[in-house]
């Protein structure tokens, strides 16, 4: 008995068939059904039952299930007390990011590169996606951690935050928008955004979240006329006179640039959050714990941040 075979043996009951463990163990198919065969061939008893559309495990394969999964733990928990002990950390971590996250406040290129040159063979992955399929992959465990704009007031069971940016929203318009009369005006009420056409992130982000809970809150559904993934494609919307473009705010309502001028939005919760989230228990590999504490050392604390312009929270 072979730990690979151990390993074969998981990895077609996960998959539910030998094709697509095959693709998920880099393997071709003939010679994984092989392993599995010389396994049970060894034990004297199958494993798998192969008579239906998909690929269950026996009587006998259900009980062993259990002890070939503890060897390969036990197996991987050497390698990384080895590691651990050499000073070589190794497996895989990946790391999820909202879509201009962090703007100038984070420099996630920078970061990435020097822990890999801390970790050289750490394989490290850096994926893109909206705040709310972050969300769904972190609690899947398709994940490690995330940076994400959440898109509820509360994270969901399973998860947890540690928020590191924390801005208003305000509204970017052209000059000479009846929004910013009076002279002077730092602020605008969200009712007057009512009957406005809005330039927006799509749904699944943390601005247009908080942007349309507290629309609700007044009674009314924001009219959404464009929406684009990329802030600096709202505020170019807006530089055209399209809307009115619904962004994170510096404290102070500046940054928004192409000659925009940014009032905030009064109303309550209107406010954009990034959030350091991973799975409520922790990470569970050392590469993800590796990469975890180098964040928190990296990240500001929410009362450290003050709001960014275009390309931060979304």
């Amino acid at each position: 008995m072979e730990l690979r075979q151990l390993r074969y043996l998981v990895a077609v009951v996960d998959e539910g068939g030998f094709t697509r463990a095959a693709a998920r163990l880099h393997l071709a198919q003939p010679g994984l059904s092989s392993q599995i065969r010389q396994l049970e061939k060894e034990l004297g008893q199958p494993l798998l039952d192969r008579s239906g559309r998909s690929v269950t495990p026996t009587e006998v394969g259900r009980a062993v299930l259990p002890y070939a999964r503890a060897a390969l733990a036990a197996a991987d928990a050497v390698r990384q007390t080895v590691d651990e002990h050499t000073g070589l950390l190794r497996g895989r971590v990946t790391l999820g990011l909202v879509s201009g996250a962090t703007g100038h406040a984070f420099d996630v290129a920078a970061f990435l590169a020097d822990f890999h040159a801390s970790h050289p063979a750490l394989e490290i992955t850096l994926t893109e996606d909206t705040s709310e399929r972050m969300q769904a992959a972190l609690l899947a465990g398709e994940i490690d951690i995330a940076l994400l704009g959440p898109t509820a007031e509360e994270p969901p069971p399973g998860l947890s935050y540690r928020t590191v940016i924390d801005a208003p929203l305000g509204a970017a318009v052209a000059p000479g928008d009846p929004l910013l009369g009076p002279a002077g005006r730092t602020a605008v009420p969200l009712a007057e955004l009512r009957d406005r056409p809005l330039i927006c992130l799509p749904r699944g982000t943390g601005v247009r979240a908080s942007l349309e809970r507290g629309c609700a809150r007044a009674g009314f559904r924001p009219r959404v006329a464009f929406e684009a993934a990329s802030p600096q494609v709202l505020v170019q919307l807006a530089a055209r006179g399209l809307g009115v473009a619904v962004l994170p705010l510096g404290e102070e309502g500046s940054g928004i640039g192409a000659g925009l001028r940014a009032l905030r939005i009064e109303g309550v919760g209107l406010r954009a959050r990034i959030v350091l989230a991973r799975p409520a228990t922790g990470p569970t590999s050392p590469a993800a714990r590796a990469l975890l504490d180098r964040l928190d050392d990296a990240l500001p604390d929410v009362s450290e941040s003050a709001g960014v312009g275009p390309g931060s929270p979304v």
